[in-house]
């Protein structure tokens, strides 16, 4: 008997999501900072046994979209909804949300399982009612739904959260061959890793006007040689990007060829270009190039 099944992580920003993913896949495929909005797509991480394969789906948090960017990521949110086997709704301890999502969740899909996740059960400050008014909040929404309080980035009960995951997995076939880690290319990798460094590197709104387009990723065996356009709205965005002297484009290139090295475990040449994409956030044929 082999079990297969897509178990698609949910909730609002910042609760932890991408570190979940991350952590129980044993990769980092999701890029992870302390900002809002950081995923902006929806990324498959694989986990493969003999006897099952797990499909995680990390997703970009749930928001009241205003823009097309935004429209289109809440798309993703609810597409994650509709093909789920298995929905791991995370939130955090002391975290008590709008109704209105849950009831939207339960809405969607009401015959898929739902297991409530606490996270950041790590947090030294947490006071013991807490995890006691937050179970029970949780309680109160979801009674038929189990409820794990976790630490995705200290692996809190991440191996009885797996165990739960596969006793609820449907009987199938593999999705995917047995070797694959994501459903997506290198250069989506690469690009999700500069966009990470410029979250860490640039401040206010330079990160969230930032798109990465890699135009070439060829593996010469010694080297892996890689060509990316940066893409910013305006142009004073691109002179705080390059900075002066060329100072800020150069920290970023050195903190994103670590990162690049450190995932394909090969050395990287890589070239930047700083382009402008006016108001590409709001343009759905730009956003369709970029592969929104």
């Amino acid at each position: 008997m082999h079990k297969s099944g897509f178990v698609n992580i949910i909730g609002s920003p910042n609760v932890g999501k991408s570190t979940l993913m991350n952590s129980l896949i044993g990769e980092k495929l999701s890029i992870i900072t302390n900002k809002p909005q950081t995923t902006r797509h929806r990324i498959l991480g694989i986990i493969n046994k003999s006897n099952f394969q797990i499909i995680f789906s990390d997703t970009p948090g749930m928001i009241d979209p205003i823009y097309p960017m935004q429209k289109i990521m809440m798309q993703y949110v609810e597409k994650s909804l509709e093909d789920a086997d298995i929905i791991l709704f995370t939130t955090e301890i002391g975290k008590f949300e709008d109704v209105s999502i849950f009831n939207h969740i339960k809405k969607k899909n009401d015959n898929v399982p739902i297991i409530i996740l606490i996270n950041k059960m790590d947090k030294i400050e947490i006071q013991k009612n807490t995890l006691y008014h937050t179970v029970n909040y949780w309680h109160k929404l979801f009674p038929c739904s189990e409820i794990l309080p976790i630490s995705a980035s200290k692996k809190i009960n991440q191996d009885l959260l797996i165990n739960k995951i596969v006793s609820l997995l449907p009987e199938h076939p593999p999705y995917y061959p047995k070797d694959y880690l994501s459903n997506r290319s290198e250069r989506f990798f690469v690009n999700e890793i500069i966009r990470e460094k410029v979250f860490f590197l640039y401040k206010k709104e330079i990160p969230y006007s930032v798109e990465i387009h890699t135009e070439l990723f060829k593996d010469r065996n010694i080297f892996i040689y890689i060509l990316s356009y940066i893409y910013v709205e305006r142009y004073s965005q691109k002179g705080i990007l390059i900075g002066k002297k060329g100072n800020a484009i150069k920290k970023l290139k050195f903190f994103s060829v670590k990162s690049i090295e450190f995932f394909f475990k090969k050395k990287i040449k890589l070239k930047f270009y700083v382009e402008i994409c006016k108001n590409w956030r709001y343009d759905y044929k730009k956003l369709k190039k970029f592969g929104y």
